[in-house]
């Protein structure tokens, strides 16, 4: 181990020295023996730098993971195609070294690449303005909470149960410590349960918190939710997957108040979960509500076209109770690739992948029920879906696995109630080829 330390014998001696001990081991006298490995680790002893090299990547070619395998899980991150110009965009030394563009004279590039993203993504949802990025979907979606808590000045949320699972425990942690009350709220056929909303819905909720595509991938009635919560001044806030959001009307056109989601599938790979980015975007009346960074367009003393983080400082989130978040920074850089796909794509281009997720998620539906899986919701999905299998999904997706298959996501863990329920993504990236082989596996006519 030593080999990897590049102090000297002489060096270790100065420094216990300089310390007034003896040994190494006397900085750790107060770690009980009991707890202390005293044999030796069962590792190989060292290698020459090209023998260590190939057999990390003899380690490394064990891993199964989206470059050798067909994926059909979704439950938040999806294998959606990114183009190669992302990553040579994003790979430039002025964007992935850049720090927080306080200073506008020397950060435009940067500053007018966080604009123009803003810009996108409020076309996108429909909303007046966004931030320059969350860390990711889940903590966009407890960020709303507060936004919504502070503008109506009450302290309770209700929140769907077909909302994504990660996100309602990131939401309860956010909520804890700070006095917000959370009440989830059931569902019905895949949508929310309008008549359990109703029955919880009262003058003390500051917001109906919801997710459309939902977890399920079934999309909700935004328009019939977003009347019920105004009707008590409760706010709707959305977390949406901007993919469908390029297919399905706007929640901001629906009534939305806010609207979040995860931008992963906006030009991220998938990269083992993280790092991804979240965007948040509001109404103009909760402008100054929002948490993170604004950038904003102006002129300067000469006319000029120019670009300045605007209405708040980064400072204003550190201030404890009196802060509106305590988040101070935010994921630029997956969110430039986001900008960068979504430029890249364009409308039409947007269009056509959301399009081609919705008909391919469809006939391989309609595939599944061929061979005896049944639909656990008749509402209408977008790029994923939920089977009944007739066998416990675990073996489905184990046999999957062997043939080379990352098979769908197994509901029994969250949700108990859908007995062998099968959650299945599929993404423009999916061939017919390899969906038919995956029905086969699935569906036990491939051995």
């Amino acid at each position: 181990m030593w080999n990897y330390i590049p102090h000297t014998r002489e060096d270790k001696e100065r420094m216990l020295e300089a310390l007034g001990i003896k040994s190494v081991d006397e900085l750790f006298e107060d770690i009980p023996k009991e707890v202390r490995m005293e044999r030796n680790y069962d590792i190989p002893g060292p290698l020459a730098e090209d023998c260590l090299v190939r057999h990390t990547q003899e380690l490394a070619g064990r891993n199964l993971h989206l470059g050798n395998c067909t994926c059909f899980l979704g439950a938040g991150v999806y294998d959606h195609f990114v183009p190669s110009v992302v990553d040579a965009i994003i790979s430039r030394g002025e964007f992935y070294t850049a720090y927080t563009p306080y200073q506008p004279e020397i950060s435009q590039g940067t500053l007018q690449a966080i604009f123009e993203y803003q810009s996108m993504i409020c076309e996108l949802t429909g909303m007046y303005v966004t931030n320059a990025s969350m860390y990711d979907g889940a903590s966009s979606f407890a960020e709303s909470a507060f936004m919504a808590c502070s503008a109506t000045k009450r302290e309770k949320v209700l929140c769907s149960k077909a909302v994504n699972p990660e996100y309602r425990s990131v939401l309860r942690t956010y909520t804890h410590f700070r006095g917000v009350e959370v009440e989830e709220f059931g569902y019905k056929d895949g949508q929310v349960d309008l008549e359990d909303v109703k029955g919880k819905l009262n003058d003390k909720v500051a917001a109906i918190m919801i997710q459309s595509p939902n977890f399920f991938g079934v999309i909700e009635d935004l328009a019939s939710i977003a009347e019920l919560a105004h009707s008590k001044g409760a706010m709707l806030i959305v977390s949406a997957d901007p993919i469908s959001l390029a297919l399905l009307e706007a929640p901001g056109k629906l009534g939305a108040d806010i609207v979040t989601g995860e931008g992963q599938a906006l030009g991220n790979p998938a990269s083992f979960g993280g790092p991804h980015f979240g965007f948040l975007a509001a109404t103009e009346k909760l402008l100054r509500k929002m948490p993170g960074r604004i950038v904003g367009q102006t002129v300067d003393t000469e006319g000029r076209r120019g670009f300045v983080l605007t209405l708040q400082a980064r400072e204003q989130h550190i201030r404890r109770e009196k802060a509106t978040s305590n988040i101070c920074t935010n994921q630029s850089l997956c969110a430039l690739m986001g900008a960068v796909y979504m430029s890249t794509m364009g409308k039409e281009g947007l269009k056509e992948v959301a399009k081609l997720c919705y008909n391919k998620a469809h006939y391989a539906m309609d595939e599944l029920v061929k061979r005896g899986f049944k639909r656990a919701f008749n509402a209408f999905f977008f790029k994923e879906f939920v089977l009944i299998a007739p066998k416990p999904v675990k073996e489905i997706n184990e046999k999957l696995l062997k043939e080379g298959f990352i098979g769908g996501y197994d509901l029994s863990g969250q949700y108990p109630e859908i007995k062998n329920g099968w959650l299945i993504a599929v993404t423009e990236r999916r061939t017919k080829e390899e969906i038919d082989r995956f029905v086969g596996i699935a569906g036990g006519e491939v051995r």
